[in-house]
C-alpha cells in the first residue's frame, strides 16, 4: 500500500522507509510527521520567542518561514499555490477601492480555490494523493476573505453600522505583507488550520492576547480577575493529545470494518432489514468521525502549545484554551438537534460562514450559506447533494423545535423523553445527509437515497409545509418592536407617576 503511493506523493520522500514499515501512504506519514514537528516548534516558539523576549517582527518571520517549510515538505511544488492565492488576494486588497475591495477579494480567492479543486479532481487522477494540497488552501481562503471583510468594516463603516462582533473583528489598519503572510501561512495552522480572526492572531504575536476579550467570548468578572497572569496551556495540550491518540486508535480500528460504501451494496440492501441498515449507517459515520477529531484536535493542541487560543477563565479560575477550537466532541455525539450538531462541528468554518455570508446576505441567508459551504468544500457532486439536503433538514428541524418542543418543556421527564427522541433523529438525519459527502459521485449518492426511498427528503418537505416557522430575522424584528413598545410603556408609566407625584405635592 505504501509503495503504491510513493510515486503519487508530491512532498518529501525522506520518510519513505517509515511509510513502508507502518504500511501507510507516504503523504499521510508526511502530514502527521509535520504536525508533530510543528507541535515541538510551538513549544520552542512559546518559550524562546516569547513576546517579552523578541519583537513581533521576528515572531512573524519565524512563524512564516516554518510554515513554508512544512508546506514544501508535505506538498512539494504544489505549495506554491498558497503563495499565488495569497499574492493575488493581497494585490486586490491594495489596489482595489475600499468600497468594493472585499467583494473582489472574495471572488478572486474563492475562484482560485475552485480552479485548483477542478484541476485536481477532473484533470488529475482523484486517487493521486490523499493529502490534498487544496485542504490548506481552504483554510487560507477563509482567512483571506475574513480579513477582507474586516478591513472593509474597519475602514469604511461607522461603529453604529456594525454589530458588536463586527466591531471587535474590524481592522483599522492595512496589514503589511509580512503580517499578511504570517497570518495566512504560519506553521501552527498552515496544514490543518483552524482559521482565526486577524485581530486575535495579531494579539497573540504581540503578546496582548491575555487581556479581556470582547463580549462574545468574555467571562465577565472572572476574565478581569485573572487577566494579570499568563496561564500555561500544558494541561490542555496534554488533554488534547490524549484525545488525538484515542481518536486515531478508534479510527484505525473501525474504519475498514464499517465502510459507508457497504450501505449501497446490493447484497447488503437486499438481505438486511431496513432498521438494521439505519443502525449500520449510523455506526459507519460514527467510525468515520474520529479521523476529523484527530486532525482538528491536534491542530488545536499545536496552536495552544505556541500560546495561541487563550479565551479567558472559567468560573473556578481555570484557563480556557478554546478560542479557535474546531469541535466539541461530546456535544457532537450527544446533539439533540441538527443545529446543535452543526454548531459544534467545524466551529471556525461555521463562524466564517456566519460572518461573511449569513449576516450579510440580504436574500435567504440560510440557502446562500449552505451553497457557499458546498462551493468551498470542493467540486464533487456529493458535496452539493449533502448541502442541498442540509437546507431542508435545517428548515424542518427549526419548524419542529418551534412548534413541538414547547409541549415537552412542562416537566423534566417529558424533556428527557424529547431529548432521547431528538438525539436519535438527529443522528439518523446527519448520517442520511452526509452520506453523499462520503460517496462523492452522483450515481452512488442517488443510489443511497433510492434505497431509503428519499424518505427523509419527503418527511422534511411535509414538516416544512405543515408547521409554520418564522425566520430568525423576522423574530428579531418582532422582538425589537416588542422591546420598543415595552420601553415606551415604561416611559409613559414613569411620566404618569411623576405627574401624579407633582399633583400630590
Amino acid at each position: 500500500m505504501a509503495t503504491q503511493t510513493t510515486a503519487s506523493c508530491t512532498g518529501s520522500t525522506l520518510l519513505q522507509p517509515l511509510s513502508e514499515i507502518i504500511n501507510l501512504p507516504l503523504d499521510q506519514v508526511n502530514f502527521v510527521a509535520c504536525q508533530l514537528f510543528a507541535l515541538l516548534m510551538a513549544v520552542w516558539f512559546r518559550i524562546y520567542l516569547h513576546p517579552s523576549k523578541t519583537s513581533p517582527f521576528i515572531r512573524h518571520v519565524v512563524a512564516t518561514l516554518l510554515g513554508f517549510y512544512l508546506a514544501l515538505f508535505c506538498f512539494g511544488w504544489y505549495s506554491l499555490h498558497f503563495l499565488v492565492q495569497s499574492g493575488l488576494s493581497y494585490s486586490v486588497m491594495v489596489f482595489a477601492g475600499l468600497e468594493n475591495m472585499h467583494k473582489y477579494c472574495f471572488i478572486v480567492t474563492l475562484g482560485y480555490l475552485i480552479l485548483c479543486q477542478i484541476t485536481r479532481v477532473y484533470v488529475f487522477d482523484y486517487g493521486m494523493y490523499s493529502a490534498d494540497f487544496t485542504g490548506p488552501m481552504m483554510v487560507i481562503t477563509q482567512k483571506i476573505t475574513s480579513m477582507a471583510f474586516e478591513i472593509h468594516d474597519g475602514l469604511t463603516k461607522r461603529e453604529g453600522q456594525l454589530t458588536p462582533g463586527q466591531k471587535y473583528f474590524a481592522i483599522s489598519r492595512m496589514p503589511s505583507l509580512l503580517e499578511y503572510l504570517s497570518y495566512n501561512c504560519n506553521f501552527m495552522g498552515i496544514l490543518a488550520g483552524p482559521t482565526c480572526s486577524y485581530n486575535d492572531y495579531k494579539a497573540f504575536i504581540e503578546g496582548t492576547c491575555y487581556q479581556p476579550r470582547h463580549q462574545e467570548n468574555a467571562n465577565g468578572k472572572e476574565n478581569g480577575k485573572y487577566k494579570q497572569t499568563e496561564p500555561s496551556p500544558k494541561n490542555d495540550v496534554i488533554s488534547k493529545l490524549c484525545t488525538c491518540a484515542i481518536s486515531l486508535a478508534v479510527y484505525l480500528s473501525l474504519y475498514k470494518l464499517l465502510p459507508v460504501e457497504r450501505s449501497i451494496d446490493d447484497d447488503f440492501v437486499n438481505s438486511t432489514p431496513f432498521h438494521l441498515q439505519v443502525v449500520y449507517l449510523y455506526l459507519a459515520m460514527l467510525a468515520l468521525r474520529p479521523k476529523y477529531y484527530f486532525v482538528w484536535t491536534l491542530a488545536d493542541a499545536i496552536n495552544n502549545a505556541a500560546g495561541f487560543g487563550f479565551n479567558g477563565y472559567n468560573k473556578d479560575g481555570s484557563p480556557r484554551w478554546d478560542l479557535i477550537s474546531n469541535l466539541r466532541i461530546l456535544d457532537i455525539e450527544f446533539a439533540t438537534s441538527f443545529k446543535l450538531f452543526l454548531d459544534n462541528w467545524n466551529i471556525q468554518t461555521a463562524l466564517w460562514l456566519k460572518r461573511v455570508c449569513y449576516e450579510r446576505c440580504p436574500i435567504n441567508p440560510t440557502a446562500a450559506t449552505f451553497l457557499l459551504s458546498a462551493m468551498w468544500h470542493g467540486v464533487y457532486p456529493g458535496y452539493y447533494l449533502t448541502f442541498l439536503t442540509g437546507i431542508g433538514m435545517t428548515m424542518a428541524a427549526r419548524a419542529v423545535r418551534h412548534n413541538i418542543r414547547p409541549y415537552f418543556l412542562v416537566s423534566d421527564s417529558y424533556k428527557g423523553i424529547y431529548d432521547v427522541i431528538t438525539w436519535a433523529w438527529t443522528q439518523v438525519a446527519i448520517s442520511y445527509t452526509v452520506a453523499p459527502f462520503v460517496l462523492l459521485a452522483v450515481g452512488p449518492s442517488l443510489k443511497f437515497y433510492r434505497t431509503w426511498y428519499f424518505g427523509l427528503h419527503l418527511l422534511c418537505l411535509l414538516v416544512v409545509l405543515a408547521l409554520p416557522v418564522k425566520s430568525k430575522r423576522r423574530q428579531a424584528k418582532e422582538q425589537q418592536d416588542d422591546l420598543q413598545k415595552d420601553n415606551q410603556t415604561d416611559h409613559n408609566s414613569t411620566d404618569n407617576n411623576c405627574n401624579q407625584k407633582e399633583k400630590t405635592t
